[in-house]
């Protein structure tokens, strides 16, 4: 007979996958070894059975639907926070650089911009459920305007082979380079137009990676484009762009806060919803990002075009990360895990009401997990090289698994969950 774990075992258990979640390829976290993860799996098991072996089944304390909920809300509201903290470091940062454009100083703005990545990735997993980062009221939500790839540099500044290309290098044209006008430039005259968000960002500070996958070089934009007489003209256009460029981040990742802080219109709105609306909309989000946005447009097709300029985070060649930390994302609002709260979660709901089903889901998100770690870094090397191609595909397959694991979810909790990309 299967013994239902107690809710202290679980919460240790969750705790260990956040552990090795959160140290691969970053020099400052220690890592565990899978070995050694496996070796701590195999003891939380234990610990659950020692543990609760004496409970008995008639006071298990089942989890309210309510608390679920209650903790989704808080974990969106730290994500976006610690998302816009980072924003304003990067802002400081760009703003530093821009006043003083020297290498050492160039070098400091891109490592913002890396580090606003991790906290921004994981917010990824909110998305197609509804909320304000897709729409708010009849408008919609700001993550065109965050987000949006692949773009075309082009439209910003210029490329190899066209230097007076971009909104940067023709003046006469395109005079103001003020907030409002480059938001509404923003996917003017095609969804490639992108002129503003991380990827503007991005952009500006590597320039384009020409090099070939082989390379593992990203973008090597050289910091005197952005020096009065240096290696590109209009370089005072350059640096009022990627200045404007970062307070538009800040003021989009403001209105999400405002939408999602206690007492904020969403957050008002989701906490009074019906529970069959925040259950489908929660698990409608997690299973559209794993098997549609993330599994399908992030990842397979760049690997079955085998173009870079198909990837995420291509300038860079972060894009090894974003697909890391989206896929943290759907692990941590699957598990309610965020940071050191780790509280109620829609695992809790479905292992009260299939422990089998509950099973198989964490058996598959481990395992597409351990296939999303396993692709080569970076990403474009990893969808171009025939040897490593194949393992992309594997990560493909078992995220496209794990989405279609909470569909089976949402039946069980009797809601129904999509996974087509709205």
């Amino acid at each position: 007979m299967l013994v239902e774990p107690c809710k202290q075992s679980k919460y240790f258990y969750a705790l260990l996958l956040k552990i090795r979640f959160s140290g691969y390829e970053s020099a400052k976290q220690f890592t565990l070894t899978m070995k050694n993860f496996f070796l701590l799996m195999l003891f939380a098991t234990a610990m659950v059975m020692v543990s609760c072996s004496s409970d008995d089944d008639n006071n298990t304390q089942r989890v309210a639907e309510a608390e679920v909920f209650e903790q989704y809300a808080n974990l969106v509201l730290d994500s976006y926070q610690a998302a816009f903290d980072d924003a304003v470091m990067m802002k400081n940062t760009i703003d530093a650089f821009v006043a003083n454009p020297t290498e050492g100083n160039m070098t400091l703005a891109k490592n913002a911009w890396l580090t606003a990545r991790e906290s921004y990735g994981p917010t990824e997993a909110y998305r197609f459920a509804s909320g304000p980062i897709d729409v708010i009221g009849e408008e919609e939500g700001p993550e065109g305007l965050l987000n949006s790839w692949p773009l075309d540099e082009a439209f910003i500044d210029y490329v190899e082979g066209a230097p007076n290309a971009g909104i940067i290098n023709d003046p006469a044209s395109f005079p103001d380079l003020s907030k409002t006008f480059l938001e509404g430039e923003n996917g003017n005259g095609g969804e490639e137009n992108v002129s503003i968000g991380y990827h503007a960002i991005e952009f500006l500070l590597w320039g384009q990676d020409n090099d070939d996958p082989s390379a593992l070089t990203a973008g090597d934009r050289p910091f005197t484009d952005f020096v009065d007489g240096g290696t590109a003209e209009n370089q005072d256009r350059r640096r009022e762009y990627l200045v404007t460029c970062a307070d538009l981040l800040l003021d989009h990742l403001q209105i999400l806060l405002d939408q999602w802080a206690t007492g904020g219109p969403y957050r008002a709105t989701f906490l009074a919803n019906e529970r069959d609306v925040n259950l489908s909309q929660i698990l409608t989000a997690i299973a559209t990002l794993s098997k549609s946005e993330l599994a399908g447009e992030r990842v397979f097709v760049a690997y079955d075009n085998r173009d870079q300029e198909d990837e995420h985070s291509c300038f860079s060649d972060n894009t090894h990360r974003d697909l890391r930390l989206n896929f943290e994302g759907i692990r941590k609002v699957y598990l309610g895990i965020n940071g050191s709260k780790i509280g109620p979660s829609l695992h809790d709901l479905v292992e009260q009401e299939d422990a089998t089903l509950a099973a198989a889901i964490i058996a598959q998100m481990d395992l597409a997990q351990k296939e999303v770690e396993d692709t080569a870094i970076p990403f474009d090397f990893a969808i171009s090289d025939d040897a490593e191609r194949p393992q992309v595909l594997l990560a493909v397959n078992a995220l496209r698994d794990l989405g279609d694991r909470f569909v089976e979810a949402g039946t069980l909790l009797g809601v129904s969950v999509s996974t087509d990309i709205p």
